[in-house]
C-alpha cells in the first residue's frame, strides 16, 4: 500500500500519515529503534488526533498493526517534511501550534524503518492516549448548528460550501471560549466560522464574512476548541448570523454531516478586545502561464495591537505568502514566510509570543502565484485569472488576528489603496 495525494479534502489525510515514518538524510539512527519503545510515543503525541476511528485520516495509526504496512510511505513523507502538515519557514517567528518533527524524532523514525521496522517488546509499549468526549471546552453557554443536514457523496469533490447560521442573540456577546464540532469527522476536513453582522450583504468568500469583519475561528484535523486568555474576548453584535465555510472529502461512502459551534460566554467584559483583520487586494489578474505573478496589499494599524495570529489565504495558484511589519520607525521585520503555500491546508500560525505593533506600524503582505502548467493543481493555465469566490478563481487574503483595548471605538486598522 502507498500513500496518495487526493483532491482537495482528502489531503488531510495523508499529511498525519507523514509523521509515522522519517528518514535521515545522514541514514539509519545508529540504534535499532523498536515501534513500542521509541515510534509509538512520536505517533501519540503527533498523529492520532487525526488517526483514528472515526476521524478525518483514512487509517488508525494506534497499534504496530495499523502502523507496519505504512512504515515505507510514512518515512518518505517524514524525510521530505510533508507530514505533519506545517508551511512556514523556520526562519521567521516562533509558533505555539508548529507540528513540525524534530531531527531526532525524525532520526528515530528512519532508523526504525530501515531496520526493518521491528515491534519490540510489549512492556514497553506507553499506554493509549484518552480523548475527551464531548466539549473539550467545557460545558458551552450556546450552541448553535446547521439548520439541516447536508449529503456528502460517495465520491468526487465537493466545491466550498458555505451555511448561514442565525444567533438569534438579542444584546451583544462577548465569547470567551468556542468550538466547532464536526457532526462527521469523517468527512470534514475543516471549517471556518465567520461572524455575519445584521444587514450584511453575500454569504460567502466574496461577501461580508469573507470581507475580515467578523473571522470568529475554525478548526482543522489537528485544532480543536480554543479558549482566549484571561480579560479577552470577540465580540458578536445582536442579530448577527454564524458562517460556517465548509470544505468536505469524500471517502467512498454516501453520508451526512451537520457541524455546530459551541461559544462559552465571557463572565464579565473584557480588557483587551481579539480582533481578526486582513490585507487584502481584489484588484488583479494573472496572466495565463505566468510562473510567480506577485500581488501585494498591506494595512496600517491606527493604535498599538498585538498580533497573534496570521492565516495566509489563496486558491490553487497561490505559490507562497509573506507577512511583514513595516514599523514608524523605518525598521521592517518579516514575521511570517510560507515558501510552499497549499491550499488543501487552511493553516492558522499562532505566535508562542505576540508580537507588539505600535500605532502607525504598516503591515505588508506579498503573494506569488503560478498560473503556469508546472502547478499541478491548476484548474486551466491558458486563462487569465482574478478575484472569485470559487477554486478555479483566485483570493489574495492575509488573515491576521490581534488584540485591542478593549475601550478603544474606532476602527483599528486602515486599508491601503491596494486593499480595496
Amino acid at each position: 500500500m502507498r500513500i496518495r495525494l487526493l483532491k482537495v479534502g482528502a489531503i488531510t489525510v495523508g499529511l498525519c500519515a507523514l509523521l509515522v515514518a522519517g528518514v535521515s538524510a545522514s541514514g539509519p539512527a545508529k540504534t535499532t529503534a523498536t515501534f513500542t519503545r521509541d515510534v509509538a510515543p512520536i505517533l501519540f503525541n503527533r498523529c492520532i488526533e487525526c488517526h483514528r476511528n472515526g476521524e478525518i485520516a483514512p487509517m488508525s495509526l494506534l497499534t504496530y498493526q495499523e502502523v507496519r504496512p505504512w512504515a515505507k510511505s510514512i518515512r518518505q513523507r517524514v524525510v521530505e517534511r510533508s507530514m505533519p502538515p506545517w508551511s512556514a519557514d523556520p526562519h521567521y517567528g516562533k509558533f505555539s501550534n508548529d507540528p513540525s518533527l524534530s531531527q531526532k524524532e525524525i532520526d528515530t523514525i528512519a532508523g526504525w524503518v530501515d531496520a526493518g521496522s521491528p515491534k519490540g517488546e510489549d512492556k514497553d509499549m506507553p499506554p493509549t492516549p484518552k480523548f475527551v468526549e464531548g466539549w473539550t471546552i467545557g460545558k458551552p453557554d450556546v450552541v448553535l448548528a446547521m439548520q439541516e443536514e447536508y449529503a456528502i457523496p460517495a465520491d468526487g469533490t465537493v466545491p466550498y460550501l458555505y451555511f448561514t447560521i442565525p444567533t438569534g442573540f438579542k444584546e451583544d456577546k462577548w465569547i470567551q471560549a468556542m468550538e466547532i464540532r464536526p457532526g462527521n469527522r469523517r468527512v470534514v476536513h475543516h471549517v471556518i466560522a465567520f461572524v455575519q453582522e445584521p444587514g450584511a450583504k453575500g454569504r460567502g468568500a466574496g461577501g461580508e464574512a469573507q470581507q475580515g469583519r467578523g473571522q470568529l475561528g475554525g478548526i482543522t484535523p489537528n485544532k480543536t476548541g480554543v479558549v482566549f486568555s484571561p480579560g479577552t474576548a470577540r465580540i458578536v453584535k445582536a442579530g448577527s448570523s454564524i458562517v460556517f465555510q465548509m470544505h468536505y472529502t469524500t471517502n467512498g461512502e454516501a453520508t451526512r454531516d451537520r457541524t455546530s459551534i459551541g461559544l462559552i460566554f465571557a463572565k464579565e467584559p473584557p480588557t483587551r478586545t481579539l480582533v481578526t483583520g486582513n490585507a487584502m487586494n481584489t484588484r488583479f489578474a494573472i496572466p495565463p502561464g505566468e510562473p510567480s505573478h506577485e500581488v501585494k496589499s498591506s494595512t496600517t494599524f491606527k493604535e498599538d495591537v498585538h498580533l497573534t495570529s496570521f492565516m495566509p489565504h489563496m486558491h490553487f495558484r497561490g505559490k507562497d505568502f509573506t507577512y511583514t511589519a513595516v514599523y514608524p520607525d523605518g525598521r521592517s521585520e518579516i514575521l511570517l514566510q510560507v515558501p510552499k503555500y497549499d491550499f488543501n491546508w487552511q493553516l492558522t500560525y499562532v505566535l508562542e509570543k505576540p508580537v507588539a505593533l505600535p500605532k502607525g506600524t504598516r503591515l505588508d503582505c506579498v503573494a506569488h502565484f503560478d498560473n503556469s502548467t508546472k502547478n499541478k493543481f491548476n484548474p486551466d493555465p491558458t486563462k487569465e485569472v482574478r478575484w472569485g469566490d470559487q477554486t478555479w478563481e483566485e483570493m489574495m487574503i492575509g488573515w491576521f488576528s490581534f488584540t485591542r483595548d478593549a475601550q478603544q471605538r474606532e476602527t483599528a486598522v486602515a486599508k491601503s489603496p491596494s486593499a480595496k
